[in-house]
């Protein structure tokens, strides 16, 4: 039995950890901690289990704590999942990484010194149609992957949170806007989708629309617009969005020299394969539960924390490790470079 320790107690810890933990046999939760708000960590022990604990060095100290889920602001992300790993804690940490690529890469390397399981939450490769269209990919259905489409757009975190002024609109708390947010999401995906790193990145990004309670514009970008191209010499755009007011779009199009893959872009089917010979094959393996469903009660499984206790208890490799996350970082941190400067940015990925 894994017994775990969440720190922060935000939607994500609600709608998703804690109830996705209760649902695995193997697991077990033995409290919380919330940032200067104790109350707010006995209501979810209440009502999750275990207990509040009113430090984070009071839960890392718990002997009986095997694990951590680190669901808190990104900023505490680095020094506490080090610190947890140092003490003997296994972690699945929420996205992003971290804040900076020099804490990705210290998370990273403790991981690998102390033994310990350290696992990012990207949740969309777990999702069905992602998992058979890789394996169609690596089947030669659509050939040799050329190019790839990527979008998640939806009407922004303060419907997730339900705060207006979310700690998402925060450089001082989020340091990234929509690009760390969801396009961290899309950047794992075509690594898993492709097996094949990002290796340069133009970029654009702005606030377009989102504004503070007062009326005066948030201080991180709320749309970005990528280019991007791999190692192999695949070439994509990626455009993510806090602005998509009237649905959400997550999808994602793979074009390859015999045929095209078409990821949730579709009310029907999940995966739609297109051949270069006209014939197409139709796939409802599931949906891609929205932001506003899961917050008015529509809530499905993501398979993240299974696959989490599933490595710390067998010993296998996590599915999305200290090193397989910071190449996705490494393209998070070079878009807000290309940004900055107005030029294409190259990436170093070992």
């Amino acid at each position: 039995m894994l017994r775990v320790g969440i720190i922060g107690c935000g939607k994500i810890a609600e709608l998703r950890h804690a109830p996705e933990y209760l649902e695995n046999p193997n697991a077990e939760i033995a409290g919380f901690w919330c940032y200067q708000d104790v109350p707010r960590a006995e209501s979810f022990a209440k009502r999750f289990g275990g207990r509040a604990y009113e430090t984070v060095k009071d839960m890392l100290g718990d002997p009986t704590i095997d694990a951590i889920s680190m669901c808190a602001a990104n900023t505490f992300h680095a020094q506490t999942t080090v610190d947890a790993l140092k003490m003997g804690k296994h972690v699945l940490c929420e996205k992003p990484m971290a804040t900076t690529l020099e804490d990705c890469q210290r998370m990273a390397d403790t991981a690998r010194e102390t033994g310990k399981v350290l696992m990012l939450g990207h949740n969309q490769r777990f999702a069905k149609a992602h998992v058979a269209a890789k394996e169609m990919i690596l089947a030669g259905r659509i050939g040799r992957p050329l190019s790839f489409i990527t979008t998640f757009g939806h009407p922004g975190p303060e419907g997730w949170t339900g705060q207006k002024n979310s700690w998402f609109f925060s450089k001082d708390d989020a340091v990234f806007g929509v690009l760390g947010d969801l396009g961290i999401h899309k950047v794992d995906l075509i690594h898993y989708l492709l097996d094949d790193p990002i290796v340069s990145v133009s970029a654009v990004m702005d606030t377009l629309d989102k504004t503070y309670p007062d009326g005066t514009k948030i201080n991180v970008e709320d749309n970005a617009l990528c280019q991007f191209e791999t190692l192999g010499g695949v070439l994509g755009t990626m455009q993510v969005s806090w602005t998509y007011y009237a649905r959400e779009d997550n999808s994602t199009r793979i074009y390859g020299t015999l045929g095209t893959l078409r990821l949730y872009d579709d009310p029907e089917y999940s995966l739609i394969l297109e051949t270069k010979g006209g014939k197409q094959e139709k796939l409802a393996l599931d949906l891609l539960t929205s932001n506003k469903e899961q917050t008015t009660g529509k809530r499905t499984n993501t398979g993240v924390i299974d696959a989490f206790v599933d490595a710390v208890l067998t010993g296998r490799r996590s599915r999305i490790d200290g090193d397989e996350a910071l190449k996705a970082m490494k393209v998070i941190f070079a878009a807000q470079e290309a940004a900055s400067k107005g030029q294409k940015v190259q990436i170093h990925q070992v």
